[in-house]
This record gives structure tokens, sequence and C-alpha cells, in this order.
């Protein structure tokens, strides 16, 4: 079975809230499959940003790709609109002074995949 990156705009995926915005880096670039693009922040902290996929997915592997990220938390909501959300991930990120931050999530589901 062929695996799709769930969260590119080609896939359906849309941005509907960040904290932040760049006129030349907007946080559309995290969606668009794009290597060379990406979104930047004003430097304030902390920044959040939802991502909606419009139809139930399951997620098994997340990869996140930042710079001076300190505290990584990731939550989720299975309701049509944005909202009811819980914590499901939280993490510290390793810094790396400058350096690309890669960190892979290998998601472990229950037997109610959730």
């Amino acid at each position: 079975m062929r695996k799709v990156d769930l969260c590119l705009s080609t896939e359906g995926a849309e941005v509907i809230l960040a904290t932040s915005s760049d006129e030349k880096h907007p946080p559309e670039n995290m969606i668009d499959g794009n290597l060379e693009t990406f979104w930047t922040t004003t430097g304030m902290f902390p920044q959040e940003f939802i991502v909606c996929f419009h139809k139930h997915v399951r997620i098994e592997r997340l990869v996140i790709q930042s710079y001076f990220v300190r505290t990584l938390r990731i939550e989720k909501s299975t309701s049509k609109e944005p909202v009811d959300f819980e914590q499901w991930i939280e993490r510290d990120l390793v810094h790396t002074e400058g350096q690309l931050q890669n960190e892979e999530i290998m998601v472990f589901l229950d037997k109610n995949n959730t």
C-alpha cells in the first residue's frame, strides 16, 4: 500500500490558522511540498498553526523540520470544526544552534485508532 503525505495542499490539507505570517514566507508554505519554501514567524513565542484535513485521517508518522523550536506540542481534534482539541504529543526538541531540526515521530495507535 502506497503511503501518502496527507499534509500536502495537493491532498486537500489546508492551513486555516497561523499566529504569525510573513508576506514572503506564508504559512501555506508548510504544506506545499516544496523543500525550498517555508513558513517563518515573527520570533515571538509561542507560535501555533492549525492544519485542517477536511476528512478523517489516520496518522502513523510525522516529520517535523524546524529551526529554534524548544518544545513541540501537537493537539488533535476529530470535530468537523477546529474545536475541542486534546493534547496528543509533546516533545522537547534538541537545540541545534541554527541547524535544521529533523524530528520524526512514529505514532502508535491503540485498537480504537486514537
